[in-house]
Parts: structure tokens; C-alpha cells; sequence
């Protein structure tokens, strides 16, 4: 039996005729049931009295050029739940499905699949007596140039036709930064990732300018996205600064990120704007550990150092005598630190409500990994999507505004004395929220640059 079959590898290229796509890459899924396609701009229509669907496919992995606009007979319409346990109703559609020679008919379901990497989904229904598949190989059918990617997609790259936006980051692998370039090439602007090691500056009071390693001249942007991580913050915001001086608008502002760096001020400035934190203690002599313990209300508590980051710098002490030694260690090695009340009914469970220009797009509940008691996706944490209360929108959007930030990430955490917020991010971290909610944060990210520098389409 096996002899008829087609041998495949956990990833293999096929195409969609019918689709017009020549080439696209597909994770082989022998556990998952259906196939899956990734598609945006997925529009209902109806044609002859026939629900029918349109939508744009980016067939290539980290490209939001390449666009094949299709149009299909919908089969159905059904909940699929994704590899992250969250249900979606998804359009289904059917496609020939072409592959080492052979085509037959299968059935897709269309989803966003920024996400999940792969642009295509294999699943074992479409595999169905015709292959077997070797999990342990890759491309047993052949793999695929750029080179020739680009040969026989070059009917369906889009132009650049809008904004010069630069991405001032240090990873251009890492999903967020990879998801804005995708975002911003998707919307017809010219993307260019602007690694902050390779940039420095000319002060001048008159021609002040931007250099990039090789002596090119970094000009006619008309915004800049930062992405600054925190061991590149000092760097990283002369950078935006210079480029501020050049007019060229900053969706989060060198200042901004400035502050809500600085985790001590940023509170400072969050609750003389009225907002509510769990009770924090900060001192810089050993002498006075004592009294900061007894401030916060005692064991349990946490500490936090001033320079940490998602999660990394943030202990819990079970006990007081736990705590001294751990707040006395700090202060050894001259580390700033606060000391925090540790809010036990939150059941390591906290809110992140993602703020764009003064609204909140998304919010997920973020639920800590089996052992730990912060709530973090870099440390083994899940996340879905969750429904916010008008007053944590309302603190989301007061600390987004209070600090300056145009795109924040806010955390919040639900206690008996109601919602208190825990920090505010200027680089909030896009794939643990677009893989909740499956909305384009990315997109509404660039659409808030359109915005501010009132672009407008030249097709509107």
C-alpha cells in the first residue's frame, strides 16, 4: 500500500492552482484535523445568491509584499480551536492542492497565521491515503530558492507607494519586529530595520544627521518606530532623540521611553496622576530593610529590581527572614530594588492591556507556569483573551497617557482592593497578544503612524 503513497517531510512546498499560488510552504500536521491557509482581509460576499469569501494571501514567510488576492465559494463556516487552545470561527473553502506530481481536492480553513510561522497548515485530512509522512525529515520533494520565489511571484509585489517608516531595534528575527515590517509593507510603506548598534549620529546645530555602519547617511524617513530593549535604553533613546531633532516623528518618543524605563519615576508619576499600585517601598541603606518589609505589610512580599524585565529581576520571599536576605543581597552588589506588597488573590493571573494612541486594541489574561508566581509567556506562562472592566480601561489608557507613550503595553492586576496597576511597557511584546486575540497589532500600530502624520492613501 505504502508504494503508492507519497513520502513527505514535516515541511514540505506545495501550490494551490486554483488559488494562482506557485509555491507555498507548509507545516505537515499529522495531529491536526483540518488544513489551514493564512489569509487577511477576509470579506463575506455573495455571488449569484452564494456565499462566497475574499481574502489576501501572503504565501511567503516574513513577507507582507507578496500578495495574492483570492476569491472562493465558502463550504462552511465552523469553530476550529488553534495549537494554543483558543477557539475561532473560521470561513472554510476547498482547493486543489498540488503536490509531487499530484492534485487532488481539499478543504481550508482561513486564518490569520502571523503567529504560527508557517503560512499553510497540512493537516491529516488532506492527507488522507495518499501520504505518509517522515517527521524526522524536511523538503523530501524539494525545497525552494528566494531566488525563484521571487521569479514566479513577481506579478503580486506590492510597491512601495506610502510613508518611509524605520524600525529602530536590535533583532530583526524577533516576532514583533518581524510582524511590523510584514504590517507596514502590507499597508504599501517602505520598511527598512534600522539595527541600533549599527547607527550613529553627526551633532550639528544646523545639519544635524543619522549615520549607518558603512558611512550611508539615514534620510527621508518620515517616521520611526523604536523598539529600544532595556540594555540598549541610554543608546537607544539618543538615537530617537537625534532623530527627533531631524523631524522625523517617533511613535514612542526618546522621553517617553525614558521614564517608563526608569521603574521608580514611572510609579512616582503614575500615582500623582492618581492611579493605584500595590503598596511599594524603596530605600538605599541596608539599615532600613526592616522598616521597608513592615511598610508593604510584611512576608510575602516581592522584590523588584529597578532594572528588570519581563519577569527576569523579580523575586518572591515566602518569609521575613527570606525577604532580609534577599533585599540585603541586592544592596550588597549596589542594585536599586523596590519592595512590593505581594497581592495573593490575583492567584499569579495579570491583565495586559495593550494601548495604541489612546485606546485600548487588545487585552489579554496572562496565567504564571506551574511553580511560578508571575504571570509571563517568556517563562512557560499562557495567555487568552479576556474581557476588561471600564475601570481598567480607563487606568490603561490614564498610564498610557500619563507617561507620553502613543503604543504601550499596561499590566494590571485584579485585587480585593480592585485593579492596581503593576508597570507600564514601551515595548510591548506583539506575540502573545496577536496569538490571543488574532487581531493585527501590528497594523493598527503603522495605522497610528498614517495618523499622526496625516497620510492618507493615494488610492482613497
Amino acid at each position: 500500500m505504502s508504494l503508492n503513497k507519497i513520502i513527505i517531510g514535516s515541511e514540505e512546498w506545495c501550490s494551490l492552482p486554483q488559488l494562482k499560488i506557485p509555491a507555498i510552504k507548509a507545516r505537515v500536521d499529522s495531529g491536526a484535523k483540518t488544513s489551514a491557509l493564512h489569509a487577511v482581509n477576509i470579506v463575506p460576499f455573495k455571488k449569484n445568491g452564494d456565499p462566497w469569501v475574499s481574502y489576501d494571501v501572503h504565501p511567503i514567510q516574513n513577507d507582507g509584499k507578496t500578495t495574492v488576492h483570492c476569491e472562493s465559494p465558502v463550504v462552511d463556516r465552523r469553530s476550529v480551536k488553534s495549537t494554543s487552545g483558543i477557539s475561532e470561527m473560521r470561513y472554510v473553502i476547498k482547493s486543489t492542492l498540488a503536490i509531487a506530481e499530484s492534485t487532488w481536492e481539499i478543504e481550508l480553513t482561513l486564518t490569520n497565521r502571523d503567529s504560527m510561522g508557517y503560512r499553510m497548515l497540512l493537516g491529516r485530512q488532506a492527507m488522507g491515503g495518499k501520504m505518509l509522512v517522515d517527521p524526522e525529515s524536511s523538503f523530501l520533494l524539494g525545497d525552494r530558492s528566494i531566488d525563484l520565489l521571487n521569479q514566479v511571484y513577481s506579478a503580486h509585489i506590492k510597491q512601495p507607494t506610502g510613508l518611509r517608516i524605520g524600525l529602530l531595534a536590535s533583532d530583526p528575527d524577533l516576532y514583533s519586529n518581524r510582524r511590523i515590517m510584514e504590517a507596514g509593507e502590507e499597508r504599501g510603506h517602505e520598511m527598512e530595520f534600522l539595527s541600533i548598534k549599527h547607527c550613529y549620529i553627526k551633532l550639528d546645530g544646523e545639519q544635524p544627521e543619522m549615520h549607518y555602519r558603512g558611512g550611508r547617511i539615514l534620510s527621508g524617513f518620515d517616521a520611526v518606530i523604536p523598539r529600544i530593549r532595556p540594555s540598549a535604553t541610554f543608546y537607544g533613546c539618543a538615537l530617537t532623540r537625534h532623530f527627533e531633532a531631524m523631524n522625523v516623528f517617533c511613535l514612542n518618543s526618546a522621553s517617553a521611553i525614558s521614564q517608563s524605563r526608569d521603574k521608580l519615576y514611572s510609579m512616582q508619576l503614575l500615582i500623582n496622576s492618581g492611579l493605584n499600585i500595590p503598596t511599594t517601598g524603596f530605600a538605599n541603606s541596608p539599615l532600613d530593610t526592616n522598616d521597608l518589609i513592615k511598610m508593604v505589610g510584611g512576608a510575602p512580599l516581592i522584590v523588584k529590581l529597578l532594572e528588570g524585565t519581563q519577569g527576569k529581576g523579580v523575586v518572591l520571599t515566602e518569609t521575613r527572614k527570606a525577604a532580609e536576605s534577599v533585599i540585603n543581597a541586592f544592596k550588597s552588589l549596589r542594585a536599586n530594588i523596590l519592595v512590593q506588597e505581594f497581592i495573593k488573590e490575583a492567584g499569579g493571573k495579570d491583565i495586559r492591556c495593550f494601548v495604541i494612541d489612546g485606546k485600548v486594541v487588545a487585552a489579554i489574561q496572562r496565567t504564571a507556569a506551574p511553580g511560578e508566581f508571575r504571570a509571563n509567556i517568556h517563562q512557560g506562562g499562557t495567555a487568552k483573551i479576556v474581557k476588561i472592566t471600564p475601570d481598567e480601561r480607563k487606568i490603561a489608557i490614564k498610564a498610557a497617557r500619563t507617561m507620553n507613550l502613543k503604543v504601550a503595553g499596561v499590566d494590571i492586576i485584579r485585587s480585593n482592593k480592585g485593579p492596581l496597576l503593576l508597570e507600564i511597557n514601551s515595548s510591548p511584546g506583539l506575540e502573545g497578544i496577536e496569538g490571543a486575540t488574532k487581531k493585527d497589532i501590528a497594523g493598527l500600530m503603522i495605522a497610528a503612524i498614517e495618523k499622526s502624520v496625516r497620510y492618507k492613501p493615494k488610492n482613497t
